[in-house]
């Protein structure tokens, strides 16, 4: 999962994985989900974000990881 801050859009992009969206959906007013050809959501993007969501901090706790990495 790769989360992306654009400071000159103001957005965030949250890509789940490596898949192409081949769908879009705005399922909030800002908020867009991003599918692919199987329906399978594959990222989000969210419009002026700083103003939705605090950006100052990140918080991750209890994600499995890969062993060997």
């Amino acid at each position: 999962m790769r989360l992306k801050y654009h400071k000159d859009t103001d957005s965030l992009s949250i890509n789940l994985n490596e898949k192409t969206g081949a769908e879009s959906l705005e399922v909030a007013s800002g908020i867009i989900i991003n599918l692919d050809k199987d329906n399978n959501i594959v990222g989000i993007d969210i419009s002026q974000a700083s103003q939705i969501i605090n950006l100052s901090e990140l918080e991750v706790s209890d994600i499995p990881h890969k062993s060997g990495s």
